[in-house]
């Protein structure tokens, strides 16, 4: 067939003479078989004749024909039928010379339990087959976490896994900080449990302004029954759901629909989503479509349009930077797929006009920032979310480390990497008191409480990937940690050294997955490296000053009660440190400004006890 293919002229004319003017789709091969090129057609006849006019043909079409051998057709009954199966098809071939959308990931959603007696709010991927309520789409875990978070200031509704929950028998650090009512233990009852729930549900489908009327009837109605404690949380809440107007209402817009932004420059396609449910703004997402050369931006826009909305949720409104080809086309076809009408707008004015320059905005710098590190960050990036199997590349990494010298002077450091590289502004270390000289779990654990604690309390932002280095054993004690805080959506790496400690030759340790021997010339896996070794370089650092500032400090300065003035005396009285400490309770009573009952104290400081 193949042969056959390479060995004899296209027929044109027969061809064209064999065809229907109705719809349909038209696929064309090499000579070898490959499919090159899916399109659809409302008139086949029509269509496949313009391709073998004797002039006027676009650059990418010339291309195209010249490596055309045969063409398939496959008749419909509409084009709407037609406008879906080209997208199947190229689905399924990935033809080189159409817009092709990779995106084949499923969109996370809020998902509430509703048929529990305490349900739980979580982030949730893929079908939607349990009992309860979802809300979304939203662009990208770190949308969702950021929700889960606000929610759990606001409601305290609980987000820990069910089987945490059922063998609780204390509450749990949420409760501690006011994250949580502690269901699991009784501390609220099923029906006062069953109103937070009910407010949260309300919350998320953006009737906002009716929920702070609500609750403010309810604090006045605590306020007169002297339930103050409860009339200070209604207020708490009030105030909390205010400042998130402010900062995720879109101006105008009560409903669902999503702004679409495409640009092109340099060879490269970027494609904005901003995403706009119940009048939220819950983010925005970019994609980077493969397009053949001199393809437009009306040929790209159909093309993500299609791709994309017929696999995913479907909104109301969809607002363009420009007009889509066969734009009524795709609003039939979308709206048969969604259920209801679908609009597609890209002459807007006012509050849209500006959202949808924003969008475009933001589609550019996108743009800009992908030519820019095309071989470098961005890409290693995609390359780690292909080794650990992730829905979308990361956009944070933090890892751990621990340093000491025989259990002197622990300090952990949190390192943090994202598209762009280090983001030093987001080092931190922790200086690690009260536990075993040299016990590194516990150092550990130490670190990995106050860090996410904090970002639980609002302060910072969560990770896509924790990196921990060390084995097994480590990274089960981070598990334990980020399950006792509630932290939700975290991906676990462990970073364990290889055979004789040998750069190169680390093992790769996720929970629930096992073990992962990524080869040494993987730039994921070089990306892993560096930011181990920044995190370890950072924890040496902070170690050897801490060590240096302990070595050099004097006992005598942590003593109440001898102040600048005082050291300097004994000091020169005795004339150095270690005459001061060789100096028993009756020499240093002696010392000008010092009574017996300090000179005990600065005894105690050397030795523990009282001459």
């Amino acid at each position: 067939m193949n042969e056959t293919r390479a060995s004899r002229p296209f027929d044109a004319q027969g061809f064209l003479r064999t065809l229907t003017p109705r719809p349909g789709v038209y696929r064309m091969l090499d000579a070898n078989g490959e499919v090159l090129y899916v399109g659809k057609a409302r008139n086949l006849k029509r269509r496949l004749a313009s391709y073998f006019r004797k002039s006027g043909l676009p650059i990418k079409t010339v291309a195209l024909m010249g490596q055309m051998a045969d063409i398939e057709v496959t008749v419909t009954h509409t084009e709407s039928e037609a406008l879906i199966l080209e997208h199947t098809l190229i689905k399924a071939h990935q033809p080189r010379y159409n817009v092709l959308l990779r995106d084949d990931k499923s969109y996370p959603y809020i998902y509430i339990s509703t048929d529990q007696d305490y349900p739980r709010i979580t982030v949730h991927r893929g079908a939607k087959r349990g009992k309860g309520r979802y809300f979304g789409p939203y662009p990208n875990a770190s949308a969702v976490r950021e929700s889960l978070h606000l929610l759990q200031k606001v409601f305290r509704v609980r987000q820990c896994e069910d089987s945490f929950f059922a063998n609780r028998t204390r509450p749990c650090l949420q409760y501690q900080i006011k994250r949580c009512t502690a269901p699991c233990v009784g501390y609220i009852s099923p029906g006062d449990y069953a109103e937070d729930v009910d407010l949260t549900i309300r919350f998320l489908e953006g009737k906002n302004t009716e929920l702070i009327d609500e609750l403010a009837q309810r604090m006045e109605a605590a306020a007169e029954a002297l339930e103050y404690e409860q009339a200070a949380r209604y207020r708490d809440q009030i105030a909390s759901l205010r400042r998130v107007q402010e900062r995720q209402y879109v101006s105008g817009e009560r409903g669902d629909l999503d702004i679409v932004a495409a640009v092109q420059q340099g060879g490269l396609v970027c494609v904005q989503v901003f995403y706009i449910r119940a009048g939220r703004n819950l983010g925005n997402k970019v994609f980077f479509p493969r397009a053949p050369d001199q393809a437009g931006l009306d040929e790209v826009l159909h093309a993500f349009l299609v791709q994309y909305y017929l696999e995913h949720e479907v909104p109301q409104t969809i607002l363009l930077n420009a007009e889509p080809e066969d734009r009524e086309l795709i609003e039939t076809v979308l709206a048969e797929r969604a259920g209801h009408r679908v609009e597609l707008r890209h002459r807007v004015r006012g509050e849209r006009a500006r959202w949808l320059a924003m969008a475009e905005r933001n589609a550019e710098h996108a743009l800009q920032a992908r030519l820019a590190s095309r071989s470098g960050m961005q890409q290693r990036m995609e390359d780690l979310q292909q080794l650990l199997n992730l829905e979308e590349p990361p956009e944070r990494i933090e890892c751990f480390d621990i340093s000491h010298t025989r259990g002197e002077a622990t300090v952990a450091s949190c390192v943090v990497f994202n598209a762009e590289g280090p983001l030093k502004s987001d080092y931190r270390r922790f200086n690690i008191e009260g536990i075993e000289p040299g016990d590194d779990y516990a150092a550990m654990a130490q670190a990995l409480q106050r860090r996410y604690l904090r970002l639980q309390e609002g302060e910072g932002k969560l990770p896509d990937i924790l990196l921990i280095d060390g084995g097994k054993g480590q990274v089960g004690m981070a598990v334990k940690v980020l399950e006792e805080l509630q932290v939700q959506g975290v991906l676990i790496v462990g970073v364990a050294k290889g055979p004789e400690r040998r750069p190169g030759h680390e093992t790769l340790i996720v929970p629930g997955r096992g073990e992962l021997h990524p080869p040494a010339d993987s730039r994921a896996f070089h990306l892993i490296q560096q930011v181990r070794d920044e995190a370890h370089r950072f924890a040496i650092t902070g170690h050897r000053h801490r060590r240096g500032k302990a070595r050099t400090s004097s006992p005598l300065e942590g003593i109440p009660g001898v102040g600048p003035k005082r050291r300097q005396q004994l000091l020169r009285q005795f004339g150095g440190l270690r005459e001061v400490e060789r100096a028993g309770v009756e020499d240093l009573a002696r010392v000008k400004g010092i009574s017996r009952e300090l000179a005990r104290q600065i005894y105690a400081a050397f030795h523990g006890g009282e001459d």
